[in-house]
């Protein structure tokens, strides 16, 4: 099946992401929109169209979305990255990404702009990357370019890996991880600060990346989520599949698993999670009622988890770590 083409009939999430470009990139002081992300997982998950209405319809009302501002041309001439991390920016960026994928396809204009926005891949707590991720999974152009219009305009440069590492177990380099998280609101401030700890290269740097190790940090967010609930590492477990999403455009899917470990260290430290206090995993609830209790959820969060947990589990098997994730935090959901 070509990525880009829906394998089953998809009417009302397009039509609400159609409705859904009419509000901004973000609400409130700096909180990513969520609207577009948790529409395509509740599709995937078994929504039917009256659930997708309900869900957007409240989602807009609770979070006062705002109007999206009006559309800017992009400057002729001007280099797409001239704009990098303004968010200012997004207006033209939409414009500019729009007509590209008009012009050259989404698989063309993902090819050329996801090798350099992957070096910013932990932007807004990775929902650049996992917007674009749900927007290529839900086949829709529009979607797609303002995806990669947030992932630009709030773009996060944690610099460059240096080759040469030998560990290959992402878990056993984090273990003795002794970075200070600062008292910061948002998620990325404090992933910002982290990479700018004299220790932070040398914990990124020791990790060996190879085909490996995308699956090992992914089942490894499943774990540390199963075990502690900790809200900054449940972005780890959905913008671990975003990635493999978009794995298939990089020309160098290595580079790419480089850049998000560096957002992943800085992540876990972002997060404040005590890796030696870990609780023990719930006892897996089945997949068929995790769904449905995600489908009911008002929490987009749950509802996104959910789904990337259920197609984790289906691409890597093993363990249950997925599954023990979705249980915890449909639990809370619950409560």
């Amino acid at each position: 099946m070509n990525a880009f083409t829906p394998d089953r009939h998809q009417t009302a999430l397009r039509r609400l992401l159609d409705e859904g470009a009419a509000h901004g990139p973000e609400y409130g002081q700096g909180l990513s929109n969520h609207l577009p992300m948790a529409l395509s997982a509740l599709e995937r998950l078994g929504a039917d169209g009256p659930r997708l209405r309900e869900f957007a319809d409240a989602y807009v009302h609770d979070k006062a979305a705002p109007a999206a501002p009006p559309p800017t041309p992009w400057p002729d001439g001007q280099a797409w990255t001239a704009r990098l991390d303004d968010i200012a920016a997004w207006p033209a960026y939409r414009t500019l990404f729009r007509d590209q994928i008009a012009h050259d396809g989404p698989a063309g204009v993902l090819a050329r702009h996801v090798p350099l926005l992957m070096r910013g891949c932990g932007a807004v707590a990775f929902h650049g990357l996992i917007r674009a991720a749900h927007a290529v999974q839900a086949a829709h152009d529009a979607e797609l370019a303002d995806a990669l219009a947030y992932w630009a305009c709030r773009w996060m440069d944690l610099g460059e890996s240096a080759s040469g590492g030998t560990a290959a177990d992402p878990g056993e380099v984090l273990e003795p991880l002794a970075i200070a998280s600062i008292d910061a609101p948002l998620i990325a401030l404090r992933m910002q600060a982290a990479a700018r700890d004299p220790a932070f290269e040398a914990v990124v740097s020791v990790l060996r990346i190879d085909d490996t190790t995308l699956p090992r940090i992914a089942r490894l967010a499943a774990r540390l989520y199963a075990r502690s609930g900790n809200f900054t590492v449940l972005h780890l477990v959905t913008s671990a599949l975003a990635v493999r999403v978009l794995l298939p455009f990089l020309p160098d899917p290595r580079a790419g698993v480089a850049a998000y470990w560096r957002a992943v260290v800085a992540g876990v430290v972002a997060s404040r999670l005590d890796l030696s206090a870990l609780g023990a995993a719930p006892n897996p609830m089945p997949w068929s009622e995790l769904a449905a209790a995600a489908v009911r959820s008002s929490d987009e969060h749950v509802i996104k988890l959910v789904d990337a947990g259920q197609l984790e589990q289906q691409a890597y098997g093993g363990a249950p770590d997925w599954q023990q994730a979705c249980t915890l935090a449909v639990l809370r959901d619950d409560r």
